[in-house]
């Protein structure tokens, strides 16, 4: 689609990279040799202590952001768009020095790029991406970007962000409430209008074609989306509702017999992505999406009483949640 990006990664450490320190710069050697500051220290109990510190403060921020996407607009939407939905856009208007620009976020770009900067100037960034820090919000903001400085005609690599780079809550314009995805049937949007198409695109934009399944969004509730996989229908809710709120509620309604969506539904569990409990329930394979609205209208009220109840668990609603736990497992 272009030329490559000129930034690149950061190297990781080597022997010749230093850290700094009082007499200068203490070069990275072995845990367990003589630390090169002439303390008389192995290095590991010297200036290591510092690098690993370091290190273990990274790694903690990584696992403590769950909800890497808390606080950006549409943040159930965004989660869906890199779990659940093959072909889908949204616009994003940027803030800071970019204020005004708007930039599309992508579910995927074509050979799993982070980000392209088309030659009509429209920056693409992709959600679906080989993760590289970690920490998803902040690979996003460094292949925006990235993005952000190259010419046009330009696909960003695939790069480590700085540890102490901004994520992407710091770049964008987060007033808007909520995300205006629209998903697609293909990944024709790959394509600009008009554009000459070589022979290795169009054959890696067939094959994209034909893996991507049926996916459409509700519009009578946020963040839930109609599929058909291998001729089977599915529902799959993203709720940005705490987790263990959720999970009573849901027991609660599951122990009453009210967790379906109708007849020929059925209520199959749940997954954790990115913080967020993503409900599923398998659908009869007729089903379309439209037939699935008022039910699921109806199963969001109920799911809001259920919600507003703060009293205990009975014992039958306390199986019902042992039996939805057990069924749940984290995507990532």
């Amino acid at each position: 689609m272009g030329k490559k990006s000129g930034r690149t990664a950061k190297a990781a450490p080597s022997k010749s990279a230093g850290v700094k320190a009082a007499d200068g710069e203490i070069p990275v050697v072995g845990g367990r040799e003589a630390c090169p500051c002439g303390s008389g220290r192995r290095y590991k109990a010297c200036h290591g202590r510092e690098a690993a510190a370091a290190a273990h403060q990274q790694a903690a921020e990584v696992t403590a952001n769950k909800r890497p996407y808390e606080g950006l607009p549409g943040e159930a939407d965004i989660v869906a768009m890199r779990e659940l939905v093959p072909a889908a856009t949204a616009p994003l208007k940027l803030a800071g020095e970019h204020a005004g620009r708007t930039v599309t976020l992508a579910t995927v770009l074509p050979m799993a790029a982070p980000a392209v900067h088309r030659d009509t100037g429209e920056i693409m960034l992709a959600l679906q991406t080989l993760a590289t820090s970690g920490d998803p919000d902040r690979d996003l903001a460094d292949a925006l970007l990235r993005a952000l400085d190259s010419e046009p005609g330009t696909v960003v690599d695939s790069a480590a962000p700085s540890p102490e780079g901004p994520r992407l809550r710091d770049l964008l314009d987060t007033s808007a409430e909520g995300l205006d995805i629209t998903v697609h049937e293909d990944f024709s949007f790959w394509i600009i209008d008009g554009a000459d198409v070589s022979p290795e695109a169009q054959l890696s934009l067939e094959h994209a074609n034909a893996a991507a399944y049926p996916t459409k969004k509700l519009e009578s509730v946020p963040s839930a989306y109609w599929t058909r996989i291998r001729e089977k229908g599915h529902l799959r809710w993203v709720m940005p509702h705490e987790e263990e709120k959720l999970m009573d509620a849901l027991a609660r309604l599951h122990a009453a017999k009210q967790s379906n969506l109708g007849e020929g539904t059925r209520y199959v569990g749940a997954f954790r992505a990115c913080g967020l409990v993503v409900p599923v329930w398998d659908l009869p394979k007729e089903m379309e999406a439209a037939e699935i609205e008022k039910p699921a209208a109806e199963f969001a009220e109920r799911l809001a009483k259920a919600l507003a109840d703060d009293s205990q668990l009975s014992n039958e609603e306390r199986r019902a949640r042992a039996g939805l736990v057990s069924r749940q497992v984290t995507l990532r």
